[in-house]
């Protein structure tokens, strides 16, 4: 695991990234593709546009023009002008835009913003029809696009030797911003996929991560339960190679003191088997549940009588604060006991010598609240963190006597969960920890 891991981590982020390059290179070559298609349709509308204006345009009457003053039938005296009418003589400007939104529209090139205007034919710099923004867009060579269409008039009408045609002149402001808002949808669409790939990729990292530390949890619940239950057994086994001694059988007092080590080497391993089932029944949420009003003062007295030798092995005392005046909770009374026995056990086992175990309960609103401090060896920052996480145990340093499977405070918190409470903790490395917890008080009929 340890080697594939860093190896998968690598393969699938060479594959993101050799994905979203081929995407920027596609938008790109795409992008590039689209303006030349856009330009070409929008030159091929206006040529349609043209062809319709010249021909309207071309069916006017028309006569020559005299070159000189004074009228003789010479031919030579004729001009090579004409008195066909200009586009701008025929149409207004709101015609010509209507007919190229209808070529655009045929073009499939509807959604295109567009100018135009039409040079008079006398002079090509001229403009005899524009629209509003023509002349400000056409200043602007360096993103704008324009197309150029002559406005031919129709053959067959005896125009030889005209002077220049009249230009429809199209221009397409900022085309590159127009031809990526014409692909947006495309745009989002890649965006929404990559990113539910790079999610994908994301959770896949998270779900591989928690399997290692899932992993290596499991390794270390099996060592510490394999500790744990090898200890009483060889203790039992002594004591019962003991019992079956000669000299032994005849002395009554010791065979009780070993009967003895056997029963407490008995009830120790049951408890550690109920406190794995009891996890069991955590994990798939079937905590029964006797509610019923209690008082906490005395579920914390009979708690703390549990634990009154351990106390003095660590010639320890115990600084009781019922400061609470309504001390009735609504809880399971074999549960919320347990819950105080874990943080009581908890700080007798991370203590010192000369242990100082304070407890002090007040009133806060609808909530009563424990305090439970020691000034044992305390936790880091990362410990506080994770200290409810099930199976996780903090590093005790140099206290070689700290065992369990790392479920007690799993359970506490589980319990205080379950009864609408809360729970935190402070702690200070090296001078001891505080566990708050808050429950709500019974209602008062």
């Amino acid at each position: 695991m340890k080697r594939i891991f860093p190896v998968i981590i690598v393969l699938i982020t060479l594959s993101l990234l050799g994905l979203i390059v081929l995407q920027v290179s596609w938008f790109s070559d795409m992008t590039k593709l689209r303006q030349a298609q856009l330009l070409q349709k929008a030159e091929e509308a206006g040529t349609e546009v043209a062809m319709d204006l010249s021909r309207q345009a071309s069916s006017a009457p028309y006569m020559k023009i005299p070159r000189k003053q004074n009228l003789s039938l010479l031919p030579e005296d004729f001009g090579i002008g004409y008195s066909r009418p200009t586009i701008s003589q025929h149409y207004s400007d709101f015609e010509v835009n209507e007919k190229l939104l209808k070529a655009f529209d045929e073009k499939d090139i509807r959604d295109i913003h567009f100018e135009f205007g039409i040079t008079s034919n006398s002079n090509a710099y001229n403009l005899e029809m524009q629209t509003a923004n023509f002349v400000k867009e056409s200043d602007d060579t360096i993103h704008n696009r324009t197309v150029i269409v002559p406005i031919v008039p129709e053959t067959g009408t005896n125009m030889e030797g005209l002077v220049p045609f009249e230009h429809l002149i199209l221009i397409i402001p900022d085309l590159k911003t127009q031809v990526w808002e014409s692909m947006i949808w495309m745009i989002i669409g890649a965006l929404v996929f990559t990113f539910i790939i790079v999610t994908a990729f994301g959770v896949t990292i998270q779900a591989l991560l928690r399997q290692k530390k899932l992993s290596e949890i499991k390794t270390d619940f099996i060592n510490n339960m394999t500790h744990e239950f090898k200890t009483p057994l060889a203790t039992i086994s002594l004591a019962v190679d003991a019992l079956r001694n000669e000299k032994v059988l005849s002395q009554p007092e010791k065979m009780s003191y070993f009967s003895g080590i056997i029963k407490e080497e008995n009830k120790r391993m049951n408890k550690h088997v109920e406190t794995i089932l009891q996890a069991a029944l955590l994990d798939k949420q079937e905590l029964k549940l006797d509610m019923k009003k209690v008082h906490t003062h005395t579920l914390i007295e009979s708690a703390l009588n549990n634990y009154q030798l351990q106390i003095k092995d660590k010639n320890g005392q115990v600084d009781l604060h019922f400061e609470a005046k309504d001390d009735e909770i609504i809880a399971d009374e074999a549960h919320f006991t347990n819950l105080l026995s874990n943080l009581i056990d908890n700080a007798i086992k991370y203590s010192k010598e000369q242990l100082v175990l304070r407890i002090v309960t007040s009133n806060h609103g609808r909530y009563l609240q424990i305090k439970i401090q020691d000034n044992g060896i305390g936790m880091n920052k990362e410990t506080v963190k994770r200290v409810f996480e099930k199976f996780y145990r903090a590093h005790t340093g140099n206290i070689h006597n700290v065992k369990g499977f790392g479920l007690g405070m799993s359970y506490v918190k589980t319990v205080i969960d379950v009864h609408k409470g809360r729970i935190k903790v402070e702690s200070t490395l090296g001078k001891g920890s505080c566990f708050t917890v808050e429950v709500p008080l019974a209602e008062k009929s």
